[in-house]
Protein backbone atom coordinates (compact mmCIF):
# COMPACT_ATOMS: atom_id res chain seq x y z
CA UNK A 1 0.00 0.00 0.00
CA UNK A 2 1.59 3.26 -0.78
CA UNK A 3 -1.23 5.99 -0.82
CA UNK A 4 -0.29 9.65 -0.16
CA UNK A 5 -1.82 12.71 1.64
CA UNK A 6 -0.32 16.39 1.03
CA UNK A 7 -1.30 18.56 3.78
CA UNK A 8 -1.12 22.16 4.42
CA UNK A 9 2.78 22.39 5.13
CA UNK A 10 3.33 19.94 2.27
CA UNK A 11 4.38 16.96 3.73
CA UNK A 12 3.32 13.65 2.27
CA UNK A 13 1.50 11.29 5.15
CA UNK A 14 2.36 7.79 4.15
CA UNK A 15 -0.16 5.65 5.19
CA UNK A 16 1.76 2.83 5.12
CA UNK A 17 4.66 3.88 7.39
CA UNK A 18 2.85 3.82 11.03
CA UNK A 19 2.30 0.11 9.55
CA UNK A 20 5.91 -0.99 8.63
CA UNK A 21 7.17 0.31 11.97
CA UNK A 22 6.05 -2.49 13.76
CA UNK A 23 3.32 -0.34 16.19
CA UNK A 24 0.68 -2.48 18.03
CA UNK A 25 -2.67 -2.29 16.40
CA UNK A 26 -4.13 1.26 17.81
CA UNK A 27 -1.19 2.96 18.17
CA UNK A 28 -0.84 3.55 14.76
CA UNK A 29 -4.11 5.70 14.53
CA UNK A 30 -2.80 8.04 17.27
CA UNK A 31 1.07 8.16 15.65
CA UNK A 32 3.09 11.25 14.47
CA UNK A 33 2.92 10.92 10.58
CA UNK A 34 4.94 13.75 8.88
CA UNK A 35 3.34 16.75 10.62
CA UNK A 36 -0.11 16.11 11.26
CA UNK A 37 -0.93 14.22 14.48
CA UNK A 38 -3.73 12.00 13.38
CA UNK A 39 -6.71 11.71 14.90
CA UNK A 40 -9.28 8.36 14.20
CA UNK A 41 -12.90 8.83 14.24
CA UNK A 42 -14.24 6.07 11.96
CA UNK A 43 -14.36 3.12 14.49
CA UNK A 44 -18.33 2.53 13.10
CA UNK A 45 -16.73 1.96 9.63
CA UNK A 46 -14.06 -0.12 11.45
CA UNK A 47 -11.39 -1.30 13.98
CA UNK A 48 -7.85 -1.35 14.36
CA UNK A 49 -7.49 -5.46 15.04
CA UNK A 50 -6.86 -6.36 18.61
CA UNK A 51 -3.18 -7.55 19.41
CA UNK A 52 -4.23 -10.51 21.01
CA UNK A 53 -7.09 -11.52 18.34
CA UNK A 54 -4.11 -11.12 15.80
CA UNK A 55 -1.91 -13.34 17.41
CA UNK A 56 -5.20 -16.01 17.91
CA UNK A 57 -5.17 -15.57 14.21
CA UNK A 58 -1.78 -15.89 13.34
CA UNK A 59 -1.41 -19.39 15.58
CA UNK A 60 -4.34 -20.59 13.94
CA UNK A 61 -2.85 -20.17 10.45
CA UNK A 62 -0.21 -22.33 11.63
CA UNK A 63 -1.99 -24.72 13.41
CA UNK A 64 -5.01 -25.15 11.20
CA UNK A 65 -4.16 -24.33 7.91
CA UNK A 66 -5.61 -27.89 6.08
CA UNK A 67 -9.08 -27.64 4.73
CA UNK A 68 -11.21 -28.86 7.36
CA UNK A 69 -13.56 -30.80 4.55
CA UNK A 70 -10.63 -33.17 4.00
CA UNK A 71 -10.73 -36.59 5.91
CA UNK A 72 -6.57 -36.64 6.69
CA UNK A 73 -4.98 -35.86 10.24
CA UNK A 74 -4.49 -32.13 9.14
CA UNK A 75 -8.23 -31.84 7.91
CA UNK A 76 -9.19 -33.44 10.87
CA UNK A 77 -7.55 -30.93 13.16
CA UNK A 78 -8.91 -28.07 11.55
CA UNK A 79 -11.95 -29.46 11.73
CA UNK A 80 -11.54 -29.97 15.37
CA UNK A 81 -10.49 -26.28 15.74
CA UNK A 82 -13.34 -24.92 13.55
CA UNK A 83 -15.64 -26.99 15.67
CA UNK A 84 -14.47 -25.67 18.93
CA UNK A 85 -14.73 -21.97 17.71
CA UNK A 86 -18.34 -22.79 16.57
CA UNK A 87 -19.03 -24.47 20.45
CA UNK A 88 -17.47 -21.11 21.92
CA UNK A 89 -19.59 -18.90 19.70
CA UNK A 90 -22.26 -20.71 20.76
CA UNK A 91 -21.68 -20.55 24.34
CA UNK A 92 -21.39 -16.78 24.26
CA UNK A 93 -24.37 -16.55 21.89
CA UNK A 94 -26.36 -18.65 24.28
CA UNK A 95 -27.89 -21.08 21.32
CA UNK A 96 -27.11 -24.03 19.50
CA UNK A 97 -23.69 -24.47 17.55
CA UNK A 98 -25.90 -25.50 14.59
CA UNK A 99 -27.48 -22.04 14.71
CA UNK A 100 -23.82 -20.60 14.07
CA UNK A 101 -23.21 -19.85 10.43
CA UNK A 102 -20.03 -18.47 10.01
CA UNK A 103 -19.58 -16.03 7.01
CA UNK A 104 -17.54 -13.34 5.02
CA UNK A 105 -19.00 -10.77 7.07
CA UNK A 106 -22.16 -8.83 7.83
CA UNK A 107 -23.13 -8.23 3.77
CA UNK A 108 -22.61 -11.55 3.49
CA UNK A 109 -24.81 -12.64 7.03
CA UNK A 110 -27.37 -9.87 6.08
CA UNK A 111 -27.83 -11.01 2.20
CA UNK A 112 -28.22 -14.87 3.38
CA UNK A 113 -30.54 -13.69 5.96
CA UNK A 114 -33.09 -12.38 3.60
CA UNK A 115 -32.51 -13.71 0.01
CA UNK A 116 -32.22 -17.13 1.41
CA UNK A 117 -35.16 -16.56 4.04
CA UNK A 118 -37.40 -15.16 1.09
CA UNK A 119 -36.99 -17.68 -1.12
CA UNK A 120 -37.62 -20.26 1.00
CA UNK A 121 -40.91 -18.70 2.28
CA UNK A 122 -42.17 -17.78 -0.91
CA UNK A 123 -44.67 -20.07 -1.11
CA UNK A 124 -46.33 -18.64 2.07
CA UNK A 125 -45.87 -15.05 0.76
CA UNK A 126 -43.73 -12.67 -1.22
CA UNK A 127 -44.35 -9.62 0.94
CA UNK A 128 -41.36 -8.23 3.13
CA UNK A 129 -41.12 -4.78 5.35
CA UNK A 130 -37.67 -3.24 5.99
CA UNK A 131 -37.17 -0.18 7.60
CA UNK A 132 -36.25 2.98 5.12
CA UNK A 133 -32.87 3.31 7.17
CA UNK A 134 -31.37 0.13 6.90
CA UNK A 135 -27.96 -0.88 5.80
CA UNK A 136 -27.75 -1.10 2.13
CA UNK A 137 -26.84 -4.74 2.38
CA UNK A 138 -30.10 -4.90 3.06
CA UNK A 139 -32.14 -2.20 0.99
CA UNK A 140 -30.30 -3.49 -1.80
CA UNK A 141 -31.11 -7.32 -1.32
CA UNK A 142 -34.58 -5.89 -0.84
CA UNK A 143 -34.96 -4.27 -3.48
CA UNK A 144 -33.18 -7.20 -5.96
CA UNK A 145 -36.27 -9.27 -4.65
CA UNK A 146 -38.78 -6.56 -5.48
CA UNK A 147 -37.35 -6.14 -8.93
CA UNK A 148 -36.46 -9.39 -10.14
CA UNK A 149 -38.10 -12.34 -8.09
CA UNK A 150 -41.75 -10.47 -7.74
CA UNK A 151 -41.76 -9.92 -4.05
CA UNK A 152 -43.09 -6.42 -2.64
CA UNK A 153 -41.35 -4.73 -0.43
CA UNK A 154 -42.87 -1.94 2.29
CA UNK A 155 -40.41 -0.07 3.60
CA UNK A 156 -41.45 1.76 7.18
CA UNK A 157 -40.60 5.46 7.62
CA UNK A 158 -39.17 7.04 10.90
CA UNK A 159 -39.21 9.64 13.11
CA UNK A 160 -36.85 12.79 12.89
CA UNK A 161 -34.50 11.36 15.04
CA UNK A 162 -34.35 8.23 12.93
CA UNK A 163 -36.21 5.96 15.38
CA UNK A 164 -39.10 2.79 13.81
CA UNK A 165 -42.22 2.74 15.73
CA UNK A 166 -43.18 -0.81 16.24
CA UNK A 167 -47.01 0.03 16.22
CA UNK A 168 -46.10 1.07 12.12
CA UNK A 169 -44.39 -2.24 11.58
CA UNK A 170 -47.37 -3.82 13.16
CA UNK A 171 -49.39 -1.93 10.51
CA UNK A 172 -47.49 -2.87 7.19
CA UNK A 173 -48.19 -6.83 8.74
CA UNK A 174 -50.32 -8.44 5.97
CA UNK A 175 -51.21 -12.35 5.88
CA UNK A 176 -48.49 -12.63 3.14
CA UNK A 177 -45.81 -11.21 5.04
CA UNK A 178 -43.27 -13.57 5.42
CA UNK A 179 -40.25 -11.28 6.44
CA UNK A 180 -39.37 -8.32 8.65
CA UNK A 181 -35.95 -6.63 9.33
CA UNK A 182 -35.21 -4.23 11.34
CA UNK A 183 -31.87 -3.14 12.20
CA UNK A 184 -30.53 -3.16 15.84
CA UNK A 185 -28.36 0.51 15.44
CA UNK A 186 -27.76 2.53 12.59
CA UNK A 187 -24.68 3.00 11.16
CA UNK A 188 -24.78 6.72 10.52
CA UNK A 189 -26.79 8.15 12.88
CA UNK A 190 -26.40 6.06 15.63
CA UNK A 191 -30.57 5.31 16.89
CA UNK A 192 -30.77 1.93 18.85
CA UNK A 193 -34.13 0.45 17.12
CA UNK A 194 -36.66 -1.56 19.73
CA UNK A 195 -35.87 -4.98 17.82
CA UNK A 196 -37.29 -7.09 20.78
CA UNK A 197 -40.22 -5.84 20.60
CA UNK A 198 -40.65 -5.55 16.79
CA UNK A 199 -39.36 -9.18 17.46
CA UNK A 200 -41.96 -9.97 19.80
CA UNK A 201 -44.44 -8.86 17.56
CA UNK A 202 -43.40 -10.62 14.68
CA UNK A 203 -43.27 -14.19 17.02
CA UNK A 204 -46.80 -13.17 17.50
CA UNK A 205 -48.04 -12.83 14.14
CA UNK A 206 -45.77 -15.94 12.69
CA UNK A 207 -43.68 -13.30 11.13
CA UNK A 208 -39.69 -14.01 10.96
CA UNK A 209 -37.42 -11.11 12.12
CA UNK A 210 -34.74 -10.50 10.99
CA UNK A 211 -31.87 -7.87 12.62
CA UNK A 212 -28.71 -6.30 11.27
CA UNK A 213 -26.75 -6.19 14.35
CA UNK A 214 -23.27 -5.34 13.23
CA UNK A 215 -23.29 -2.25 14.80
CA UNK A 216 -24.34 -2.96 17.78
CA UNK A 217 -21.32 -5.46 19.09
CA UNK A 218 -19.05 -4.14 21.50
CA UNK A 219 -21.62 -0.64 22.21
CA UNK A 220 -24.55 -2.14 23.54
CA UNK A 221 -24.99 -4.52 26.41
CA UNK A 222 -25.15 -8.09 24.93
CA UNK A 223 -26.85 -11.28 27.33
CA UNK A 224 -27.43 -13.52 24.00
CA UNK A 225 -28.79 -14.15 20.67
CA UNK A 226 -32.50 -14.76 22.81
CA UNK A 227 -32.72 -11.16 23.86
CA UNK A 228 -33.05 -9.76 20.41
CA UNK A 229 -36.26 -11.72 19.95
CA UNK A 230 -35.11 -12.19 16.54
CA UNK A 231 -34.84 -15.54 14.40
CA UNK A 232 -32.27 -14.32 12.34
CA UNK A 233 -28.82 -12.06 13.92
CA UNK A 234 -25.86 -10.97 11.58
CA UNK A 235 -22.84 -9.72 13.07
CA UNK A 236 -19.12 -8.89 11.60
CA UNK A 237 -15.23 -9.18 13.28
CA UNK A 238 -13.77 -5.93 12.32
CA UNK A 239 -16.18 -3.53 13.83
CA UNK A 240 -15.20 -4.89 17.50
CA UNK A 241 -11.54 -5.01 16.93
CA UNK A 242 -11.48 -8.17 15.08
CA UNK A 243 -10.79 -9.47 11.77
CA UNK A 244 -12.23 -8.21 7.87
CA UNK A 245 -13.45 -10.89 6.14
CA UNK A 246 -15.27 -12.68 8.76
CA UNK A 247 -18.72 -12.80 10.20
CA UNK A 248 -21.58 -14.84 10.92
CA UNK A 249 -25.45 -15.12 11.48
CA UNK A 250 -27.32 -16.47 14.16
CA UNK A 251 -30.09 -18.95 12.52
CA UNK A 252 -33.13 -19.94 15.10
CA UNK A 253 -33.87 -23.46 14.53
CA UNK A 254 -35.59 -24.76 12.98
CA UNK A 255 -35.13 -22.13 9.94
CA UNK A 256 -32.79 -23.26 7.20
CA UNK A 257 -32.58 -20.49 4.72
CA UNK A 258 -31.97 -21.23 0.97
CA UNK A 259 -27.72 -20.48 0.39
CA UNK A 260 -27.36 -17.76 -1.77
CA UNK A 261 -23.72 -19.45 -2.55
CA UNK A 262 -23.78 -22.91 -3.93
CA UNK A 263 -20.72 -25.45 -4.12
CA UNK A 264 -20.80 -27.61 -1.31
CA UNK A 265 -22.08 -28.56 1.70
CA UNK A 266 -20.31 -26.20 4.03
CA UNK A 267 -21.91 -24.54 7.38
CA UNK A 268 -24.68 -27.42 7.70
CA UNK A 269 -25.23 -26.47 4.34
CA UNK A 270 -26.35 -22.95 4.53
CA UNK A 271 -23.18 -21.77 2.77
CA UNK A 272 -20.75 -23.07 0.32
CA UNK A 273 -17.56 -22.52 0.40
CA UNK A 274 -14.03 -24.02 1.74
CA UNK A 275 -13.97 -22.65 5.46
CA UNK A 276 -12.10 -19.44 6.52
CA UNK A 277 -10.67 -21.20 9.66
CA UNK A 278 -8.20 -18.29 11.23
CA UNK A 279 -10.54 -15.85 10.56
CA UNK A 280 -13.98 -17.16 11.98
CA UNK A 281 -11.48 -18.08 15.22
CA UNK A 282 -10.49 -14.52 15.15
CA UNK A 283 -13.74 -13.88 15.15
CA UNK A 284 -15.03 -15.84 17.80
CA UNK A 285 -11.95 -14.71 19.95
CA UNK A 286 -12.70 -10.69 19.54
CA UNK A 287 -16.47 -12.00 20.68
CA UNK A 288 -15.54 -13.26 23.67
CA UNK A 289 -13.01 -10.62 24.69
CA UNK A 290 -15.41 -7.63 23.20
CA UNK A 291 -18.55 -7.96 23.47
CA UNK A 292 -19.94 -9.08 26.63
CA UNK A 293 -17.82 -6.66 28.31
CA UNK A 294 -18.20 -3.71 25.64
CA UNK A 295 -15.40 -2.45 24.47
CA UNK A 296 -16.75 0.96 23.75
CA UNK A 297 -16.80 2.25 27.29
CA UNK A 298 -20.32 3.87 27.14
CA UNK A 299 -19.72 6.63 29.79
CA UNK A 300 -16.70 7.68 28.74
CA UNK A 301 -17.39 7.65 24.93
CA UNK A 302 -20.99 9.66 26.11
CA UNK A 303 -18.91 12.34 27.80
CA UNK A 304 -16.42 12.63 24.89
CA UNK A 305 -19.80 13.24 21.93
CA UNK A 306 -21.48 15.21 23.93
CA UNK A 307 -18.77 17.57 24.06
CA UNK A 308 -17.97 17.75 20.66
CA UNK A 309 -21.94 17.86 20.03
CA UNK A 310 -22.06 20.73 22.36
CA UNK A 311 -18.86 22.50 19.81
CA UNK A 312 -20.36 21.51 16.76
CA UNK A 313 -23.80 23.16 17.35
CA UNK A 314 -22.32 26.13 18.41
CA UNK A 315 -21.31 26.99 15.31
CA UNK A 316 -24.22 28.45 13.18
CA UNK A 317 -25.68 26.07 10.46
CA UNK A 318 -24.40 23.34 12.05
CA UNK A 319 -27.57 20.95 13.06
CA UNK A 320 -27.39 17.42 15.10
CA UNK A 321 -28.53 14.50 13.58
CA UNK A 322 -29.74 11.79 15.34
CA UNK A 323 -31.19 11.67 18.98
CA UNK A 324 -29.70 12.81 22.23
CA UNK A 325 -30.75 9.74 24.24
CA UNK A 326 -31.22 6.00 22.81
CA UNK A 327 -28.35 5.83 20.57
CA UNK A 328 -25.13 4.40 20.60
CA UNK A 329 -22.74 6.01 22.86
CA UNK A 330 -19.83 6.12 20.22
CA UNK A 331 -21.73 8.03 17.25
CA UNK A 332 -22.11 11.96 16.27
CA UNK A 333 -23.44 13.11 13.18
CA UNK A 334 -24.04 16.66 12.12
CA UNK A 335 -25.35 18.46 9.02
CA UNK A 336 -24.03 21.56 8.12
CA UNK A 337 -25.90 23.86 5.96
CA UNK A 338 -23.96 25.22 2.64
CA UNK A 339 -21.27 22.75 2.46
CA UNK A 340 -20.49 19.09 0.78
CA UNK A 341 -19.54 16.45 2.78
CA UNK A 342 -16.48 15.31 0.39
CA UNK A 343 -15.29 19.17 1.02
CA UNK A 344 -15.75 19.22 4.89
CA UNK A 345 -14.05 15.29 5.20
CA UNK A 346 -11.36 16.18 3.17
CA UNK A 347 -10.57 19.48 5.10
CA UNK A 348 -10.58 17.46 8.27
CA UNK A 349 -8.31 14.99 6.82
CA UNK A 350 -6.15 17.81 5.91
CA UNK A 351 -6.33 18.43 9.77
CA UNK A 352 -5.24 14.59 10.90
CA UNK A 353 -9.01 14.00 11.56
CA UNK A 354 -10.11 10.93 9.77
CA UNK A 355 -13.94 10.81 10.07
CA UNK A 356 -16.83 9.85 7.72
CA UNK A 357 -20.12 10.64 6.17
CA UNK A 358 -22.19 7.69 6.67
CA UNK A 359 -21.57 4.18 5.21
CA UNK A 360 -18.17 2.90 4.90
CA UNK A 361 -19.41 1.16 2.03
CA UNK A 362 -20.17 4.38 0.32
CA UNK A 363 -16.89 5.62 0.09
CA UNK A 364 -16.56 7.92 -2.60
CA UNK A 365 -20.25 8.17 -3.27
CA UNK A 366 -21.78 11.63 -3.85
CA UNK A 367 -25.28 10.08 -2.78
CA UNK A 368 -27.10 12.03 -0.61
CA UNK A 369 -27.55 10.49 2.48
CA UNK A 370 -30.84 7.63 2.76
CA UNK A 371 -30.46 7.91 6.52
CA UNK A 372 -30.86 11.85 6.35
CA UNK A 373 -33.42 11.57 3.93
CA UNK A 374 -35.74 9.27 5.54
CA UNK A 375 -36.03 11.38 8.70
CA UNK A 376 -36.75 14.41 6.52
CA UNK A 377 -33.76 16.43 6.71
CA UNK A 378 -33.48 19.27 4.05
CA UNK A 379 -32.05 17.84 0.84
CA UNK A 380 -29.03 19.72 0.65
CA UNK A 381 -28.22 19.38 4.45
CA UNK A 382 -28.55 15.32 3.38
CA UNK A 383 -25.20 15.98 1.23
CA UNK A 384 -23.62 17.49 4.03
CA UNK A 385 -23.50 14.87 7.10
CA UNK A 386 -20.24 14.07 8.77
CA UNK A 387 -20.16 11.61 11.48
CA UNK A 388 -17.64 10.97 13.61
CA UNK A 389 -17.24 7.49 15.39
CA UNK A 390 -15.12 7.14 18.28
CA UNK A 391 -13.50 3.81 19.92
CA UNK A 392 -11.39 2.65 22.82
CA UNK A 393 -8.26 4.93 21.47
CA UNK A 394 -9.54 8.19 21.45
CA UNK A 395 -8.44 10.72 24.39
CA UNK A 396 -9.89 13.66 25.63
CA UNK A 397 -6.81 15.87 24.10
CA UNK A 398 -7.72 14.33 20.51
CA UNK A 399 -11.42 15.89 21.03
CA UNK A 400 -10.06 18.93 22.32
CA UNK A 401 -8.15 19.36 19.31
CA UNK A 402 -11.31 18.75 17.06
CA UNK A 403 -13.19 20.94 19.09
CA UNK A 404 -10.47 23.70 18.26
CA UNK A 405 -10.50 22.81 14.45
CA UNK A 406 -14.21 22.24 13.98
CA UNK A 407 -14.89 26.12 13.21
CA UNK A 408 -12.04 26.69 11.05
CA UNK A 409 -12.71 23.21 8.58
CA UNK A 410 -16.49 24.56 8.62
CA UNK A 411 -15.58 27.81 7.60
CA UNK A 412 -13.14 26.41 4.94
CA UNK A 413 -15.75 24.30 3.34
CA UNK A 414 -18.62 26.61 2.79
CA UNK A 415 -15.67 28.59 0.77
CA UNK A 416 -15.43 31.26 3.42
Amino acid sequence: MHRALTVKNAAVIRWDGALKSGLPAGRWLRASCGAVHRIYCDYNATTPMDPSVRDVLVSTLDRAWANPSSIHLAGRQAREVLDDARYRMAKVWQCRPSEVVFTSGGTEANNLAILGTARLNRHRGRHLVTSTVEHHAVLHACDYLERHEGFEVTRVRVDPDGRVDPADVARALRPDTILVSVMTANNEVGTVQPVAEIGSLCRGRGVIFHTDAVQAMGKLPFTGMPSFEADLVAVCAHKFHGPKGAGALYVRSPLLPHPILHGGGHENERRAGTENVAAWVGLVAAFERFVPEPVFDPARLRTLTERLAGAATSIPGVHRRGPVEGRLSNTLSFSVERADAIVLLANLDLEGVCASSGSACSAGSLEPSHVLQAMGVPFAECQALVRFSLGRENTEEEIQRIIELLPEVVRRSRGG
